[in-house]
C-alpha cells in the first residue's frame, strides 16, 4: 500500500491516540488550537448516532472541547454552531471547522449547505472575541461561493477550507472543488484576500493541485509554513492510497512538488485493521507543528473519533 517513499513529515510522526470517543455521536474534523494559557482547545464535527455515518451532509454541527495537554482528556463543553435554518445558505448542517487566531480576535471558516445536499456546500466564517464565544457568522453569504462559470473547475460546490496567515499580512485560503462538469475529479484551489472577511480572489493557476491527469483525487487539505517553505499535507484519494495521506512542498505556496506520503494508513499507529483518516490538521506550537489532528473511522463504539499523532522534531 505505502510504496512511496515516507516523507520526511511522515518520518516524524508517532502516534499517541484517540481522543473525543464520544457515545451517540458521530466525531469528525477536529481543529486544535492553543490559547495563552496554554490549554488545548479542540472544534469538531459531530452528528448523531442515530444518522448513519454521512449523516454529516444533513445533521452536523460544531463542538468545542478543552484540554490542559494536546493528549487529553478532553472535556466537551457544548456545540459553538449549527444550521441556521430558514433559506440561509447554511441552513442544514455544519461541517469541516479551522480555527485560527486572528489579531486579538479568532476565526473559524467552516462548511455548510441549504438543503443538505452536496451540491450547496460552501465555506463560511465565524468570530470570536474569546475561544470560549460565542461565534458570530460574518454576514449572510458565504466567503467564498462556487464560480458562476458552469465550465470552472470549482462552479460546483466549495468547501475543506485551510487558512494560511501568510507573512505578508494577507489571507490565503485553500479549498477543495468538485470538478462536476469536466472530469468530476476533486482537485485543490487558492482564493487570497486582504481582509479575514474578505473578499477573497482566486489566483490565475487553479486548480494548484490536481491529480486528475492519473486519474487520482485529493481533498482535507492543510498548509503550513516552517523553515521558509510551505507544507500540505491531505487525504489521498488514489494517488498512494485511499488509506494514507499525502504531503507536497513549495516555495510560494502555490507551485506544489511532486506528493509524498504524508501519513501512513491507521494501522501503522493503531491497533486493529485499516480505517479511514481524514481531515488533517496541525496543531502548531511556538512557530512550529507539533501534532497532527485527524479524524478516524472506528473507535471505542464503531463509529468515528478524532486522533492525534505527534511531530516530533526533525533531526538536524
Amino acid at each position: 500500500m505505502d510504496h512511496y517513499e515516507p516523507s520526511s513529515f511522515c518520518n516524524r510522526l508517532q502516534s499517541v491516540g484517540r481522543i473525543l470517543e464520544l457515545e451517540g455521536w458521530h466525531v469528525w474534523c477536529c481543529s486544535p488550537i492553543e490559547t495563552p494559557d496554554g490549554k488545548i482547545h479542540v472544534f469538531f464535527s459531530r452528528w448523531p448516532l442515530a444518522t448513519e455515518h454521512d449523516g454529516w451532509l444533513t445533521h452536523s454541527e460544531i463542538a468545542h472541547a478543552v484540554a490542559e495537554h494536546p493528549e487529553g482528556p478532553y472535556e466537551v463543553t457544548g456545540t459553538v454552531l449549527k444550521g441556521r435554518g430558514g433559506r440561509h445558505w447554511d441552513a442544514a448542517t455544519i461541517h469541516n471547522p479551522t480555527v485560527h487566531q486572528v489579531g486579538g480576535r479568532y476565526a473559524m471558516l467552516y462548511i455548510g449547505n441549504r438543503d443538505g445536499t452536496a451540491a450547496t456546500q460552501r465555506i463560511g466564517l465565524a468570530m470570536a472575541d474569546t475561544i470560549e464565544g460565542p461565534w458570530e457568522r460574518v454576514g449572510d453569504e458565504p466567503i467564498l461561493d462556487v464560480s458562476p462559470v458552469r465550465t470552472d473547475w470549482d462552479s460546483y460546490l466549495t468547501t475543506n477550507p485551510a487558512l494560511l496567515l501568510h507573512p505578508n499580512g494577507q489571507f490565503w485560503l485553500y479549498y477543495k472543488a468538485w470538478d462536476t462538469y469536466n472530469d468530476h475529479m476533486r482537485k485543490m484551489g487558492l482564493a487570497i484576500a486582504d481582509h479575514i472577511e474578505g473578499p477573497y480572489t482566486r489566483v490565475a493557476y487553479n486548480p494548484i493541485v490536481d491529480f486528475s491527469s492519473c486519474g487520482s483525487q485529493v481533498e482535507d487539505a492543510y498548509v503550513f509554513i516552517e523553515d521558509g517553505q510551505y507544507h500540505m499535507v491531505m487525504r489521498d484519494m488514489g494517488v498512494i492510497s485511499d488509506r494514507t495521506g499525502l504531503y507536497l512542498r513549495s516555495e510560494d505556496g502555490i507551485h506544489w512538488s511532486s506528493p509524498m506520503l504524508g501519513y501512513h494508513a491507521s494501522n501503522r499507529y493503531f491497533a486493529g485493521p485499516i480505517e479511514r483518516f481524514e481531515r488533517p490538521q496541525v496543531l502548531v506550537r511556538d512557530g512550529k507543528p507539533a501534532y497532527l489532528f485527524l479524524a478516524l473511522m472506528g473507535g471505542r463504539y464503531g463509529t468515528s473519533s478524532g486522533a492525534i499523532l505527534k511531530i516530533v522534531e526533525e533531526e538536524r
